[in-house]
Order: C-alpha cells, then sequence, then structure tokens
C-alpha cells in the first residue's frame, strides 16, 4: 500500500487543521491506521492508532479529548482532525499502515508510511 499525507500548513494556536492520509494499491480496512509526528531534533512520537475494524481507538494522552482518528472506507483515506492546536503540536506529521488487527503506538510495528506532512502552529 501508497500513502499520502496532506493537509498540514500554519495555524493559530486554538485554531484547527484536519490532516489526510490517502491510500492506494490496496484498502485500508485491512490494515491498522496510525498517526506519528516528529518535531525537530525529537524522536517520532506517537499520535493515535485505530483497529482493522475501526472498533478500538487509542489515543497519546498528549492529544487526547483534541485530535480524532477517522476514516472514509469508500475514498480509502484516514483522516486525523486537530483542535485546539498548541504551539507544541508543531511537527511533521506521518500516517502509516501496520499488517494486524490491534492498534498499537510502537512505531517499528508499522510496515508503510506516508511522506509526511509539515504542521506549524504560531503562538
Amino acid at each position: 500500500v501508497q500513502l499520502q499525507a496532506s493537509g498540514g500548513g500554519l495555524v493559530q494556536a486554538g485554531g484547527s487543521l484536519r490532516l489526510s492520509c490517502a491510500a492506494s494499491g490496496r484498502t485500508i480496512s485491512s490494515y491498522v491506521m496510525g498517526w506519528f509526528r516528529q518535531a525537530p531534533g525529537k524522536e517520532r512520537e506517537f499520535v493515535a492508532s485505530k483497529s482493522r475494524s475501526g472498533g478500538s481507538i487509542y489515543y497519546a494522552d498528549s492529544v487526547k479529548g483534541r485530535f480524532t482518528t477517522s476514516r472514509d472506507n469508500a475514498k480509502n483515506t484516514v483522516y486525523l482532525q486537530m483542535n485546539s492546536l498548541k504551539p507544541e503540536d508543531t511537527a511533521v506529521y506521518y500516517c502509516a499502515a501496520r499488517n494486524g488487527i490491534s492498534p498499537t503506538s510502537e512505531y517499528s510495528q508499522y510496515d508503510y508510511w506516508g511522506q509526511g506532512t509539515q504542521v506549524t502552529v504560531s503562538s
């Protein structure tokens, strides 16, 4: 599967953005879909993960209550809705797909990665 992330940009603190991750080659319902981010000088950080069935979702504590991941199987696309953005959310955001059933925060367990999209939150 190939993944293409988009939707990043510059937004003021308190604002919202919606990231998209379009998949091709295989349906996203075959995968656990995850979101990660990496700020300059920092390690890649887990954001959200959704089970293959869609019935189980994990969020990082830092984004819980502000971010929501969803997917549209008809469009073969996964979304990350980000509300109440903070300057510390500034990072390159990546979507990823995992061959498996259960969601996980461990990035080494994901098999496919998109190219990343930059999100910058100004104070």
